[in-house]
């Protein structure tokens, strides 16, 4: 099965296509959508086939860290425990270009978890991604969409040649940035930079 492709405004998405998009992962498929930074690939994380297929096509291994796309803290808290240094400083930066690592609740799925006790959390500034959790009404399992063991992908017709036959959806956005999100891990103390990205990390420390 090809990927159905639909052009979408990352900035002000119309909301047919949001609500399309969120019936694709409702019934357990697999998208490509536009975030603030990188092209992302995701799943209702709800749907444990759809969370097995995400791991199949990315062909990684499941110590690796998934993100949870959420529109907002409390919607984090369902998901993870969040120290107060953490709580300051996600509310200052978010929405945007950061990923959080942070101990995972008792509420996160075995499937997800593995053998692992964190959670990566995202509240990206992106009116696609943060009207698809809306409308989905659970936060999206999302990845970057894959090249090569540890890199990604930033070029949408690349992207389309390589992943078209394994997804459901590609919502195109036309050209983003080519730098991913920033990782801070805040189950150390101090906080521990994973990888400078796009977002400064000045006000993370």
């Amino acid at each position: 099965m090809t990927a159905e492709i639909q052009f979408i405004d990352q900035y002000a998405p119309e909301y047919a296509l949001i609500r399309h998009a969120a019936q694709v992962l409702e019934k357990g498929g697999v998208i490509i959508y536009p975030t603030d930074t990188i092209y992302g690939m995701a799943v209702d994380m709800r749907r444990k086939a759809a969370i097995e297929r995400l791991f199949k096509i990315k062909q990684m291994d499941r110590q690796k860290l998934l993100s949870f796309i959420c529109n907002d803290l409390q919607t984090v808290s369902q998901w993870a425990f969040i120290p107060n240094a953490a709580y300051r400083v996600m509310r200052r930066v978010l929405p945007g270009p950061y990923t959080f690592i942070l101990p995972a609740s008792k509420e996160v799925p075995k499937t997800i978890l593995d053998k692992r006790q964190t959670v990566g959390i995202r509240i990206p500034d992106s009116a696609v991604a943060l009207n698809l959790v809306n409308e989905l009404g659970s936060p999206l399992l999302s990845t970057s969409v894959p090249m090569g063991p540890d890199g990604f992908h930033t070029d949408l017709l690349q992207i389309t040649a390589e992943f078209s036959e394994k997804v459901d959806l590609i919502l195109n956005a036309g050209d983003l940035i080519d730098t991913p999100s920033t990782i801070v891990d805040f189950t150390t103390d101090p906080p521990t930079i994973i990888r400078e990205g796009a977002g400064d990390i000045a006000p993370l420390l």
